[in-house]
C-alpha cells in the first residue's frame, strides 16, 4: 500500500514537472513570437530625398502601401520626394490645365500618411499633421500626430537670436517668456541663455504637459519630468 502511494505521488510530481516545463515553453514562445511581430513592425525604410543629401524615415508597411499604390506609384511619388523649405518632405505633381498652362500641386507626404493611416485620430480641433520629435522628416506613424492649430503655433521653431524659444538677450543677460493663452507671461532674468530657456521649458510643461514645446538642453540643466511626478 505504501509503494503504490509513494508510485502515486512520483507520477503526480512527474505531471507537475512536465506541466511546469510546457506552461515555460508556450511562454517562451509567445515571447519569440511577440518580439519578431514586434521587431516586423517596427522594421524601417529610408529614402533619400532627390534636392538634398537627407532621408525620410518610412514604417516597411507604410512604404509597401506607397509604393504599390495606384496614383502614387504611376506618379513615382518614392522615386521623386524633395526637401521643402519648411523642412517637409514633398512630391510635387505638375498637371496640365489648359493649352499652355500648367498646374503644379505640392503633397506633402506626412500629411498623406496621417490621413490614410492615422484618420482616426483628427477630430474638429486638431486638423494639422505634425511631428512628435520635431524631425518632419521622421513619417513613422508613432512620430506622427494631428495638433489643433494653437498647439502647431507653440511648436514653430523659434525667431529668436539665441536659438532658444522664449529666451531674449537684453544687455548682458538673458529674459526668459512665454505665451499662456495669448498673453505674455514674464519668467524673470538669467544668467546665461541656458537658465532662462530651463525656466521656459519648465512653465511649458507646467501648462500645456506633453504638448507643450521644449528647447534642447542637456539634462544636467533641465530634463523634462515624467508623468507620473505631474499626476
Amino acid at each position: 500500500m505504501g509503494s503504490l502511494n509513494g508510485l502515486r505521488s512520483a507520477k503526480g510530481l512527474v505531471i507537475t514537472v512536465l506541466q511546469g516545463i510546457l506552461i515555460s515553453l508556450y511562454r517562451f514562445a509567445a515571447a519569440v513570437l511577440v518580439m519578431a511581430f514586434t521587431r516586423k513592425r517596427h522594421t524601417l525604410t529610408s529614402i533619400q530625398l532627390k534636392n538634398a543629401d537627407r532621408f525620410v524615415k518610412l514604417d516597411d508597411h507604410v512604404h509597401k502601401w506607397l509604393s504599390e499604390h495606384a496614383d502614387h506609384s504611376k506618379d513615382q511619388l518614392l522615386e521623386n520626394l524633395r526637401l521643402h523649405s519648411s523642412g517637409c518632405a514633398v512630391f510635387q505633381k505638375t498637371s496640365k490645365v489648359n493649352k499652355g498652362e500648367y498646374k503644379t500641386k505640392t503633397l506633402y507626404l506626412h500629411k498623406i500618411i496621417a490621413e490614410s493611416f492615422l484618420a482616426n485620430m483628427k477630430t474638429d480641433k486638431k486638423t494639422l499633421v505634425g511631428t512628435k520629435n520635431g524631425d518632419k522628416l521622421d513619417c513613422r506613424l508613432e512620430n506622427l500626430v494631428y495638433r489643433s492649430r494653437s498647439d502647431a503655433s507653440r511648436m514653430r521653431k523659434t525667431t529668436s537670436q539665441t536659438g532658444y524659444t522664449g529666451v531674449y538677450k537684453e544687455n548682458h543677460r538673458y529674459r526668459a517668456v512665454i505665451s499662456v493663452h495669448g498673453k505674455s507671461v514674464h519668467l524673470g532674468m538669467f544668467d546665461t541663455p541656458e537658465a532662462a530657456a530651463a525656466a521656459y521649458n519648465q512653465k511649458s510643461w507646467d501648462v500645456y504637459g506633453e504638448k507643450g514645446k521644449f528647447n534642447v538642453l542637456d539634462s544636467s540643466i533641465w530634463e523634462k519630468p515624467s508623468l507620473e511626478k505631474k499626476e
